[in-house]
């Protein structure tokens, strides 16, 4: 099974960028991208990237597979929801998002940069009732 160093080791093809403390590695796939994203110990989209991006919630989706860690999202309506490695992740847009623990969240996140919500039929905001 893959440690989570494993999982941080170099990406053939991947382009890299650090945002807001957070490491974006990115393949282009066809119409799609592989991203493994790796939020540190303390990260909250709050506090490190609402500056950065200027809106009061991140307003795009994940869908992908937590690798390792833990985050938590909490959408507008109040709804937390908990995500704990290993598991699959669909995070609608309009939410805040923070780490849990002592270990860095990694996510490998498939998406169709401006197209994902549609092109994966996600709802364009958090709605109560989507929740299966």
């Amino acid at each position: 099974m893959p440690t989570p160093e494993s999982l941080l080791g170099p990406m053939k093809g991947a382009t890299r960028r650090e945002v807001g403390g957070v490491q974006v590695d990115v393949v282009q796939t066809g119409a799609a991208r592989v991203k493994r994203i790796v939020y540190p110990v303390g990260f909250r989209w709050s506090r490190n990237l609402k500056e950065i991006v200027g809106t009061p919630l991140c307003m795009h989706a994940h869908v992908g597979f937590l690798a390792a860690g833990q985050i938590n999202i909490q959408y507008a309506d109040g709804v937390v929801e908990e995500f704990v490695a290993p598991q699959a992740v669909a995070i609608e847009p309009g939410h805040d998002g923070w780490v849990v623990g002592e270990e860095p969240a990694i996510l490998i996140e498939f998406d169709f940069e401006g197209e994902t919500v549609d092109r994966l039929q996600l709802p364009l905001l958090h709605s109560p009732s989507a929740i299966s």
